[in-house]
């Protein structure tokens, strides 16, 4: 226990620490190479990882697990001794270890310090199933496209040759897919430790809600759903952040194609009333049990008996950047079938033709 706590105390040991494990466990590897291979030794890096973000702290965890990264890089991907890297499947699998290196060690670091403050609030309890939630979740939302990356990747290597172009594009949209869906988890993990940090502060401009609304609905197309959106050509101007609002409406909008059945309507409404931005999202599918509606904006909570899938840290940052800029953000179940979320921003308007660039 002195000794834990020795370490806890001294970041320069903690430094030294997890760096002479990386080191040691990568000489012992480089030992085996021919016969464990260089993918195994990625895991083995993984885990190294996991174990010291357990009790290092959040700086000294993330230089280990960089560190583990360029060593993974110097020493065991062709060609060894150097820090090039000659094909792009392995420069893609690089890069993912290197994400999931990173995000393994600051989010376990964090969870580490959330599990002591519950210690001493008396909430162990919660936080120990909040511990359990992110780790299911992140196992799955990482694992699926991880697994799908390396599928491909290690298809496309041994049957180059033998591949149609077609079944190359289909591979290659796997590929894109899961890329897409880690860049996702990732950006909702950060924009979770922007709200959680003391030096979280507004970037207030001038922007168009309406395209703010049209990029998210491009950027979100599902052929299985309808989006609709008929705004007011006399809508102003709102002084807000805009990409954080871009972001509140993208999960909003996400999390309802992704769980409402197909053929589900969603509407978007954007009015401007009392020096306040308010839009509705609605859409005519099942709606949320009514003991939920208020837990959905809880960090890390999912609906029971929902697909597999997502970290439940989606409708948590809509609420947050909401609370950002002093707005409120409401759920209620709509009486013929639906949900419907209601979001007020105050914010000052301006008629778009008073602003030169327009």
């Amino acid at each position: 226990m002195d000794l834990i706590k020795k370490i806890e105390n001294n970041q320069i040991l903690q430094y030294l620490i997890g760096l002479g494990s990386i080191s040691v466990i990568s000489f012992l590897c480089f030992l085996f190479i021919d016969i464990i291979g260089y993918h195994v030794v990625a895991l083995i890096l993984l885990l190294v990882v996991s174990i010291l973000a357990m009790f290092l702290e959040t700086f000294p965890i993330v230089i280990a697990a960089i560190a583990s990264a360029l060593i993974w890089n110097f020493l065991f991907i062709q060609p060894r001794a150097t820090f090039n890297i000659t094909t792009p499947q392995d420069a893609l699998l690089f890069l993912m270890y290197f994400v999931i290196a990173v995000m393994n060690a600051v989010f376990t670091s964090r969870l580490r310090k959330v599990e002591a403050i519950a210690r001493q609030r008396e909430a162990k309890e919660r936080t120990l199933q909040l511990y359990n939630t992110m780790i299911n979740s992140l196992s799955h939302e990482l694992k699926t496209p991880i697994s799908t990356i390396i599928g491909a990747v290690d298809t496309l290597k041994m049957n180059s040759g033998k591949i149609s172009e077609t079944n190359k594009i289909e591979l290659y949209s796997e590929i894109d897919l899961a890329g897409n869906r880690l860049h996702r988890q990732v950006n909702n993990l950060l924009s979770m430790s922007r709200l959680e940090s003391n030096f979280f502060k507004l970037q207030l401009d001038w922007y168009d809600i309406k395209e703010i609304v049209h990029t998210v609905i491009q950027n979100n197309r599902k052929d299985s759903h309808h989006v609709s959106f008929s705004p007011s050509e006399d809508l102003p101007l709102f002084r807000i952040d805009g990409p954080l609002i871009e972001q509140v409406l993208h999960n909003i909008i996400h999390n309802a194609l992704e769980y409402t059945p197909a053929g589900t309507t969603i509407q978007i409404l954007v009015n401007s009333g009392n020096r306040k931005l308010q839009i509705q999202i609605l859409d005519n599918g099942p709606g949320f049990p009514d003991d939920t509606l208020e837990r959905v904006f809880e960090k890390f909570y999912r609906l029971p008996k929902t697909a597999t899938g997502g970290t439940g840290l989606g409708l948590s940052i809509a609420k947050g950047f909401t609370k950002a800029h002093n707005g409120t953000i409401k759920l209620q179940n709509i009486p013929s079938g639906g949900a419907k979320f209601s979001i007020d921003i105050p914010a000052e308007t301006a008629p778009l033709t008073t602003i030169d660039d327009e």
